[in-house]
């Protein structure tokens, strides 16, 4: 088209063609979804029950209910626009495959605290209807248990792989060793199910958490529960409301931390006093002359839960004891060090000569190390026995004491504040 010097158009170009080429009001262009009618965000469900609800024709402006490509048709200018924006907010709410309204499957565990031997059996049955992660429409799960608060490499356990399915069976028992009454009232357990895969990270499908403090000693307790999505972090659109309560926060973020820190791990020692004309049975007899003198025997059994020390996320952890106040230091003994774990295994005991009386005035030091070839070895934490001690070390050194002949097992909790420490 040719415009001549200093004559104007009256009207665009653009308008010009859309009237050639359709003559007549312009529509917007009709889209696949119009012809499928939804509901309205604003309109109610009586309202969408009733094919007339203002009792004008179906279609008209006032025809709150049903969108249909005659309502949008015939409405014209901003309410076309209006209708249509409308109509792409219904379908983005109503539509089902965003992963919020996506099921993403059940799962079936039982859990059990054995309070004898301060364990927590968890005990994996099996799983139904977990959301696909593969391209085969399928997964490949796994369990993953998790105590908190508490470090992820020393709380975490894991059960096998099951390949290809969507309903997997497990039935596989998990262990934690040395929980106490106190950690039941006041830890939860993460139990998370994740998809393996060996060329990518490994993608997670859902979790459930549960207040250990539900579950009574001794007594299994099933679930049977649908897996949800993690809780999410705060957004920075919600810092407003979240500041009122920001203080609050803080402070009990700062006491659990503050637990955590003096949580270094678990120790389970066993004490027992020989007297003179007792042997003691099994394995690794004491020699002749220190059978017949008597005296204290203790046994290092396990550790559980230990503080990471080294870059890979482990420790190599070995165990000292003392029997202090030592002037010959001639009461040293160590055990054998147990490579990149956090829950080494020992079951080694250890032999002091001494008298009953005598036990009144001695304190039994025990620490739990890092072994690190060529540096200095890593202090991860201790707990001293004695009738100067506080908590479960003074009831054990008590019990000790009280029961003769007998082995008297305990779980410590290791701590970090141990005047003396020496390699």
């Amino acid at each position: 088209m040719t415009v001549r010097k200093g004559k104007r158009m009256g009207i665009s170009i653009q308008e010009h063609m859309a009237i050639n080429v359709c003559p007549g009001p312009i529509r917007p262009i009709r889209q696949i979804s119009a012809y499928f009618p939804r509901l309205s965000p604003t309109s109610s469900f009586s309202d969408s029950l009733s094919p007339n609800p203002a009792g004008g024709p179906p279609g008209a402006a006032g025809d709150g209910g049903l969108l249909s490509p005659r309502s949008v048709a015939a409405a014209g200018g901003s309410g076309t626009l209006s209708a249509m924006s409308s109509m792409d907010t219904s379908i983005e709410i109503d539509s089902c495959d965003s992963d919020d309204n996506t099921s993403l499957g059940t799962l079936e565990f039982e859990l059990l605290y054995e309070m004898a031997t301060s364990s927590l059996h968890c005990t994996v049955i099996k799983a139904k209807g977990l959301k696909p992660m593969d391209f085969n429409g399928l997964a490949d799960p796994y369990v993953k248990l998790h105590l908190l608060p508490g470090a992820c490499k020393a709380n975490k356990l894991k059960t096998k792989t099951v390949r290809n399915t969507l309903n997997p069976v497990w039935n596989e028992t998990l262990t934690y060793c040395g929980i106490t009454v106190e950690d039941m009232y006041r830890k939860t357990l993460r139990v998370s199910v994740c998809d393996e895969d060996k060329l990518t990270h490994n993608e997670f499908i859902g979790e459930s958490r549960v207040a250990l403090r539900r579950v009574k000693p001794d007594h299994p307790k099933h679930y049977n529960i649908c897996l949800e999505h993690p809780p999410p972090l705060s957004s920075p659109t919600a810092t407003s409301s979240a500041l009122r309560g920001m203080s609050c926060y803080l402070r009990e973020w700062e006491s659990e931390q503050q637990r955590n820190l003096e949580e270094r791990g678990r120790l389970l020692l066993s004490l027992q006093f020989l007297p003179p004309s007792q042997m003691p049975d099994g394995e690794g007899q004491l020699e002749a002359k220190e059978r017949a003198k008597g005296g204290l025997c203790v046994g290092v059994r396990r550790c559980a839960h230990l503080a990471a020390m080294d870059v890979n996320g482990f420790s190599d952890p070995y165990v000292k004891t003392y029997l202090k106040p030592d002037l010959k230091k001639k009461s040293k003994h160590k055990t054998a060090v147990i490579k990149k774990t956090l829950n080494p295994e020992f079951n080694e005991e250890f032999f002091y000569e001494i008298t009953f009386n005598e036990l009144s005035t001695r304190t039994l030091e025990v620490t739990v190390w890092d072994y690190d070839l060529g540096r200095s070895n890593d202090f991860i934490g201790g707990v001293s026995l004695g009738c100067h001690s506080q908590g479960d070390a003074l009831l054990h050194w008590i019990d000790c004491l009280k029961n003769k002949g007998q082995k008297v097992e305990r779980w410590h909790t290791l701590t970090n504040d141990l005047p003396g420490s020496t390699i």
